[in-house]
């Protein structure tokens, strides 16, 4: 048996999923978060959800498990990454699987920034380690977390391979004319700003989905790949490779977000520090956390954008807008790069579930061969659906993410 522990680590939280890559199944997913908090008077401080998979570890023959699909909850005080390791190791021998029975042949990280230096999955080594530190200058929020759940990782499961998967490493395709800012060369190169691009593993198994549906080779697809959550990114793949991506040297450019503005005049900055006195860390709290649909509508959330914009709420209806300009913006400009578009997905939260944002954004694309079919398109689905019509000369789809799958997969074929 092939099992692989997926690790995403944040700087308060982590999230774990426990897979069997024979058949690529779920054998637990779990939860340990608020990680550093004091405890409350209630002696509790950090939290951990546990779930048990039972469907997926039941046998081939012999009795069921007798454990069902289940989850369970752990209250205690978490220091650090170390101890939520230790409870989520503590989770597994209580409530199972056991990782006797069904124990990792390797972990896989999620590391956000990878820089110029990382292009594929890398087995973390102690110079790996210095490396994703040092990148962290791109990605202050992100690496230092990153590599927190790999030290702690490290001491919970020693005697196997860790691999770091990079979010970056999938548009290390890019030509340089599509990563290249026009700004000082040599200003630029010393410090190392370019663009790099994001949600690289979500971008990749999409579209190897979106082909395998299709029933077409990867390799003659041209395909378009929005990833509509909270953070959202469009990607322009050709054979299977990135050629052009909305993110840049950070998460923050591109389409508008939750909470992030994407694309925006680097003359507002200079503006508002002269003129608001907005210092930098102001300014970053205003693009990260006050902008996008937040910033206009009040709300982050597409569903509450949603309603409100349906109640008749102007604010609303101008974010709802304001995304879609920008969805149609990029959908343009990447029907133009790649001379066209054989394939169209929409992935991540809002991505698969707000069927008007998918609409809106494809509804000036006839000229190119898009055709929405509503009915398709209103129907709700867990698996890869097509929301093209039969004569649409483009493929839509609706294709559920697994960025921990593909994580497992790439650490496995360098593991």
């Amino acid at each position: 048996m092939s099992v692989v522990l997926v690790v995403n680590s944040g700087s308060s939280s982590f999230k774990y999923q426990l897979l069997d890559m024979a058949t690529e199944s779920v054998l637990a997913v779990g939860l340990v978060e608020r990680i550093g908090e004091p405890a409350t008077a209630t002696g509790a401080g950090g939290v951990a959800t546990h779930t048990v998979k039972a469907a997926a570890l039941a046998p081939t023959d012999g009795p069921a498990p007798t454990v069902t699909d289940a989850t369970v909850t752990i209250e205690r005080e978490i220091p650090d990454h170390t101890a939520g390791f230790a409870v989520m190791l503590e989770a597994f021998a209580a409530h199972g699987p056991s990782l006797e029975q069904y124990a990792p042949v390797a972990v896989g990280h999620r590391v956000v920034h990878g820089g110029a230096r990382f292009f594929a999955p890398t087995v973390v080594t102690p110079l790996v380690e210095i490396n994703i530190d040092e990148l962290s200058v791109l990605a202050p929020l992100h690496n230092p977390a990153n590599l927190a759940g790999i030290v702690a990782a490290k001491k919970a499961f020693p005697a196997v391979p860790h691999v770091a998967v990079f979010d970056t490493a999938f548009h290390q395709s890019l030509a340089p004319e599509a990563y290249t800012y026009a700004i000082d060369r040599d200003l630029a190169e010393a410090h190392r700003i370019r663009r790099y691009g994001f949600h690289g593993t979500s971008h990749k198994f999409v579209s190897e989905a979106a082909a395998a549906f299709v029933g077409r080779p990867l390799a003659e697809l041209k395909q378009i790949v929005f990833h509509l959550g909270n953070g959202a990114s469009v990607t322009a793949i050709e054979g299977g490779r990135s050629v052009d991506t909305s993110m840049g040297l950070t998460p923050l450019e591109g389409l508008v977000m939750g909470t992030r503005s994407g694309d925006l005049d680097p003359a507002v900055l200079l503006q508002l520090a002269r003129r608001a006195d907005m210092s930098t860390a102001d300014l970053d709290t205003l693009l990260n956390k006050r902008s996008g649909l937040l910033g206009i509508a009040g709300v982050s959330d597409m569903r509450d954008i949603g309603q409100r914009r349906d109640a008749g709420d102007p604010a609303a209806r101008l974010a709802f807008d304001v995304y879609i300009h920008r969805l149609r913006a990029y959908a343009g400009a990447y029907l133009a790069q790649l001379d066209g578009v054989d394939v169209i997905s929409f992935t991540a939260g809002v991505g698969e579930n707000a069927a008007a944002v998918r609409a809106e954004a494809m509804a000036t694309l006839g000229f190119a061969g898009v055709e929405i079919d509503a009915e398709r398109n209103a129907a709700r689905g867990r698996g890869i659906r097509r929301i093209s019509s039969d004569s649409s000369r483009v493929e839509v789809l609706v294709v559920p993410t697994d960025e921990e799958l593909e994580i497992a997969r790439q650490t496995l074929s360098v593991a």
